[in-house]
């Protein structure tokens, strides 16, 4: 045969960088810090929910297309207790297969061939693969570091639209840099959007993952957003039940009718009995997501300060679970072969940043640790990087 069998838009995309790192970890036997998956369960009452659903008969056959209505009505609420959001259950809430079918049906519904998508860079590596399926045309807006954070220049977004433009494509808290866009940024993106008539997807799984003194600003929240935003949200990072894959996006009737239209083909439903889970997980008081949060912001500070001894200039993060750093101060400059040669070097796994990147060579120098493990996991993780200093 002389055409190739996978699909040209795909071509790109190989076997991703953290199947590759995470077999390497296996083989090594080292301390697995690339992949963003606890190493714990979440809450126990909300693992028992889902196997109370399952023995009784609770979404062990196809549940709704649209989710089961206690999972909408508790994302509803979930939105309109934490940030005054107001949302029909019933015609504004889509439950998905996680964030990145979410992702996935949002671009296949909204971007046709040849429309333009900007997203920020570093990037998520599926935004890539789903605006690629789209037949869409990404466009890198590149957050740089600064003054030991990562910040967006707004004059370069505002550059980036052209009138092929149909979308941007969000994410705050930030995988991979752990930035968290500030109100005043949120409102600069808002009246570009507004200015342009762009249309904005914005993927805030790591919501109540920030720090310190960052806040988390939903996109809808602002003035004149709520009619052009899908929001996307997810169980998976705030309680720690990743393989459940359960997520889903708030946006107006005609947002989330598009975004169906495209979901239903994809798994149709999914997660039946982990939905009754999750809607009671939602649920759980403000005391169980201080304290997430404070056990994370104490993981971040374990391994940041780790990192810095070890050698790397550290990007402490405001938001999510993962600490960039800059490995140039060790003498290297090429993330991959870097994360490659670690684990027989220290008994360590991380991810590359420049597979996040369009621009390689931006990202070339830095690396992703994940902290969302146990504390004696990062404990013996930082005195085997030590061993790099």
């Amino acid at each position: 045969m002389t055409r190739p069998l996978l699909n040209r838009r795909l071509a790109e995309f190989g076997t991703t960088i953290f199947a590759e790192m995470s077999a390497l970890a296996a083989r090594t036997g080292s301390i697995n810090l690339g992949q963003g998956f606890p190493d714990t369960d979440g809450p126990e009452e909300i693992r028992e929910a889902a196997v109370r659903a399952l023995r009784d008969g609770l979404g062990n056959q196809y549940p709704p297309g649209p989710g089961i209505p206690e999972l909408r009505r508790a994302v509803a609420d979930h939105q309109r207790e934490w940030y005054g959001l107001t949302y029909d259950p019933d015609a504004e809430v889509l439950v998905t297969a996680g964030a990145t079918e979410a992702i996935a049906a949002a671009l296949l519904a909204l971007v046709e061939p040849g429309d333009e998508v900007i997203a920020l860079e570093p990037y998520y590596d599926s935004y890539a693969a789903c605006v690629a399926m789209a037949g869409g045309t990404r466009v890198p807006v590149t957050l740089r570091p600064h003054e030991g954070a990562y910040v967006l220049d707004l004059d370069e977004l505002r550059a980036a639209v052209t009138d092929r433009t149909r979308l941007i494509l969000l994410n705050t808290p930030h995988n991979p840099t752990g930035t968290v866009l500030t109100r005043a940024e949120l409102t600069a993106v808002a009246e570009l959007a507004i200015e342009r008539d762009l249309l904005v997807v914005t993927d805030e799984v790591y919501e109540h993952l920030v720090f310190d003194d960052a806040e988390h600003v939903p996109l809808a929240s602002l003035p004149g957003m709520r009619e052009r935003t899908v929001t996307i949200g997810s169980a998976g990072k705030t309680f720690s039940f990743t393989g459940w894959k359960v997520g889903w996006i708030t946006a107006s009737p005609e947002l989330t009718a598009a975004v169906r239209s495209a979901k239903q083909f994809l798994t149709y439903v999914s997660s039946g009995p982990f939905q009754y889970a999750i809607a009671e997980a939602l649920r759980l008081p403000a005391a169980y997501f201080d304290g997430l949060r404070a056990d994370l912001r104490a993981k971040r500070d374990l391994l940041s300060e780790g990192l810095a001894q070890a050698g790397f200039e550290v990007y402490r993060p405001a938001g999510t679970y993962f600490v960039t750093t800059d490995i140039r101060p060790l003498g290297a400059d090429d993330g991959f072969a870097f994360c490659r040669s670690l684990p027989e070097r220290a008994g360590v796994v991380a991810i590359p940043n420049a597979v996040f990147y369009d621009h390689r060579e931006a990202g070339a120098p830095f690396v992703r640790f994940a902290f969302c493990k146990k504390t004696e996991v990062l404990e013996e993780a930082v005195t085997r990087l030590k061993r790099l200093a």
